[in-house]
């Protein structure tokens, strides 16, 4: 277990659940490696300036009638710079604070460096 892969890990987890709040993408950028290869059931892009490009983040995009928090389940360190998230995003209303919904999530990592080369999410958590 890398004590470092598992920090840059934890530190982009925390960058991309800002972003999901927020809509403000530029703290993931420089966790990213310039190639990395960034996975969704959706798409998959290729290198730092793609994943900027894209002209919005359905995947991470906040809901203006929704409030979002993250459950971490599990954060593992598989060596070799693999790392895995499980997790669950609870969704609630913004007026009431009501569950509308949640979602069990997978993020797989993988760290070079100090840097996240390849990320991919998915949708069912497994």
């Amino acid at each position: 277990m890398s004590a470092d892969d598992l920090a840059v890990a934890r530190q982009f987890l925390q960058a991309l659940a800002a972003a999901a709040r927020t809509g403000d993408h530029d703290g993931l950028y420089p966790l990213l490696a310039p190639e990395v290869e960034w996975r969704t059931p959706l798409r998959t892009l290729r290198g730092v300036d793609e994943v900027r490009g894209q002209p919005s983040w359905p995947w991470i995009a906040p809901r203006t009638n929704l409030h979002i928090d993250f459950e971490e389940k599990a954060i593992t360190d598989h060596g070799g710079g693999r790392v895995v998230s499980d997790f669950r995003e609870i969704y609630r209303t913004k007026d009431t604070g009501d569950l509308a919904y949640e979602r069990e999530r997978r993020i797989e990592l993988t760290i070079r460096g100090d840097k996240v080369a390849r990320y991919e999410l998915r949708f069912d958590g497994s």
